[in-house]
């Protein structure tokens, strides 16, 4: 049940909505004026804006993380209600072990949502095992297996290498060599923009020392109890995109009370509450689900404006806690 509070910021912000299309500004809803400026928020579709990548290209705020997501028959119904939902990104990596079938997937249901390969961005990511010396052979494998051309963002998905000790120094030498990799790969046009994931600030100050292209995107775990302060200024800094993974912090941060208490306000999922406290940061998001229903409802963040005092509520959660993976120890 919303509140009355609450159906009068509704209106408050439907309101100012109906003033800055009159303007001609872009889905203010989406928040991203509070990052990014306005200028930089341009309609991927109908509800959902993009965020404009340092090499020209848009990137939807709001993609279908894919990561745990198995065989073609689960792959295929999730990807259609996500592309029924409006998603027009999709991230998957060599780890996941679903490119095949997500590129299948997407090649057999574009055509029924009238949609082309263009319509549609792509992510996929390095794995550890082919970090250094097999990079080429692991992005050549991504691209087959996803079935397209080309890939709209490749990262490199960890800064270590399967089979070396974190503290071991020839992580150093094998990130450089992938990212080598990378540029020659974004050279050909056959990756639209490069980036990295789980990189510290040491790991993206050693790329800049060396790199010829800069990285687009930056993508790391980020949830109200891990705000990430340096390396979002830092990306500022850089012009690089700050993008987020595991933004309901693993699922655990569905029932925590402050969460709770601001999605009972607004009448909306816990998870919602999140996506959106993301998004108004001009933060992309992956929310993953392999139940269409809620990967629908993860869609449905878009029409609603959080507060600012709901918004330091839920950043006052900040304790620096990771519910995933620390790539800090890595050399």
């Amino acid at each position: 049940m919303v509140t009355a509070t609450r159906m009068f910021h509704l209106v408050c912000h439907m309101i100012k909505v109906k003033r800055l299309h009159s303007q001609d500004s872009v889905f203010p809803s989406s928040g991203c004026e509070s990052f990014l400026p306005l200028s930089l928020c341009t309609p991927m579709t109908e509800q959902q804006p993009s965020v404009l990548l340092n090499t020209g290209a848009q990137m939807p705020l709001l993609g279908l993380g894919t990561f745990r997501l198995r065989g073609s028959e689960e792959t295929q119904r999730v990807v259609d209600a996500a592309l029924t939902a409006g998603y027009r990104a999709f991230d998957t990596a060599a780890v996941y072990r679903n490119e095949a079938d997500l590129g299948c997937a997407l090649r057999d249901l574009l055509p029924k949502h009238g949609l082309t390969r263009d319509d549609i961005f792509i992510t996929s990511k390095l794995g550890p095992r082919d970090q250094g010396s097999k990079a080429q052979q692991g992005c050549t494998q991504s691209l087959e297996q996803l079935g397209f051309d080309y890939i709209d963002l490749y990262l490199i998905h960890w800064p270590g290498t399967q089979g070396l000790g974190v503290g071991d120094k020839r992580n150093i030498e094998n990130r450089a060599k992938s990212w080598a990799a990378l540029e020659e790969f974004y050279a050909a046009g056959k990756f639209r923009a490069i980036g990295v994931s789980n990189y510290t600030p040491g790991h993206l100050n050693e790329l800049l020392q060396m790199c010829q292209v800069r990285p687009a995107v930056l993508q790391v775990e980020f949830h109200p109890k891990l705000a990430q302060r340096e390396l979002r200024e830092l990306c500022r800094e850089l012009g690089m995109c700050f993008q987020a993974y595991s933004s309901l912090g693993a699922g655990a941060l569905l029932t925590d009370p402050v969460v709770l208490g601001v999605a009972g306000e607004w009448g909306r999922s816990s998870a919602q509450i999140l996506l959106r406290w993301a998004l108004q940061q001009g933060v992309p998001v992956l929310p993953k689900s392999s139940q269409p229903e809620r990967v629908g409802e993860n869609a449905q963040v878009f029409d609603f404006h959080l507060s600012e005092e709901e918004m330091e509520r839920l950043s006052a959660l900040d304790c620096g806690e990771k519910y995933c993976w620390d790539p800090s120890a890595v050399a």
